[in-house]
């Protein structure tokens, strides 16, 4: 158990903050989850991350043990686009879950991540390592991993504070409000349906911004922009506009001739910031064959 005393040059400062700049070994939704746990506490209370710390507010916090990783390495291909010493850029496969849950153990990204990297990061435990962010299973594209745990602090950190910027390439049924834009709502779990995340009046401040790259039959190419790291958010805000992504039967697409692709969404391009050198770096990858094919059949190039 640790304990502090909160100082002046810490009053009004978030707990999870504050949590974060004393034990910078972990990540800010680390703390988050000691806090909503109740492992984390002010004058003997639980309270939420946001609380603005006091002149003599006691914090406690338990010491949680990283856990022992032991998910399976599978000798699975990799597209490995770039590797250092901190980091590795994945191009990650339609179809490809990120890392193992109770009902899928085997045949993931981080099954596959144990047998081609030797290093990654444990701040995410047994089932997360390296996992600095994730895509869904049937969005293809970029995703960082961190190979030490310094550096997984230092990206969080970038993604956070939305100094790493995330480009996706979409496609969406009908044609956008606007050529560019900006939505902002709030997202939380749906009521209606636990498999999904929906807008509404509560929930976390999600923003995306898009740009229509090309308009063709009854579909526009989009470029999207992340400010926010909701689940599903491009997906939800699609939908919000009602002009759901190709092929997203859960987000309400239409098209039935594409559901067996699942959502047109590719993370095409990732610029970040090399966190031992401080230089930006930048990363981009072509959509996959199937998003080409259907590009080329309606003579649209990007």
């Amino acid at each position: 158990m640790k304990e502090y005393i909160i100082k002046n040059e810490n009053v009004g400062k978030r707990l999870d903050l504050f949590l974060f700049e004393t034990n910078p070994n972990f990540t800010r939704s680390h703390y988050k989850n000691l806090i909503v746990n109740g492992d984390a506490t002010v004058n003997g209370k639980v309270v939420k991350s946001g609380y603005a710390l006091k002149l003599n507010d006691k914090v406690c916090m338990e010491e949680i043990a990283p856990e022992v990783l032991d998910t399976k390495p599978q000798d699975i291909p990799l597209d490995i686009v770039y590797q250092d010493s901190d980091l590795a850029v994945i191009n990650k496969p339609k179809g490809m879950v990120v890392h193992p849950a109770v009902k899928n153990t085997e045949n993931t990204l981080v099954n596959a991540l144990l047998h081609s990297i030797k290093d990654l990061s444990g701040i995410n435990g047994v089932l997360r390592p390296g996992i600095v962010h994730r895509l869904d299973k049937d969005t293809s594209g970029l995703l960082v991993v961190a190979k030490n745990d310094k550096a997984h602090v230092h990206l969080s950190e970038q993604i956070s504070t939305k100094t790493c910027r995330r480009i996706y390439l979409g496609v969406v049924e009908g044609h956008m409000p606007e050529p560019s834009g900006q939505v902002t709502t709030y997202i939380e779990r749906s009521r209606k349906n636990r498999l999904k995340m929906a807008v509404s009046d509560k929930g976390k401040i999600a923003t995306t911004l898009y740009k229509v790259l090309a308009s063709f039959e009854k579909y526009d190419l989009v470029m999207f922009e992340l400010k926010t790291g909701r689940t599903h958010q491009i997906r939800v805000h699609c939908e919000h506009l009602h002009h759901p992504l190709l092929g997203d039967k859960l987000y309400g697409a239409s098209d039935k001739k594409y559901f067996e692709y699942g959502q047109f969404l590719h993370a095409h391009k990732l610029i970040l910031t090399q966190p031992t050198t401080g230089k930006e770096i930048e990363f981009v990858c072509d959509v996959p064959e199937y998003f080409r094919a259907f590009l080329n059949a309606k003579n649209v190039d990007y």
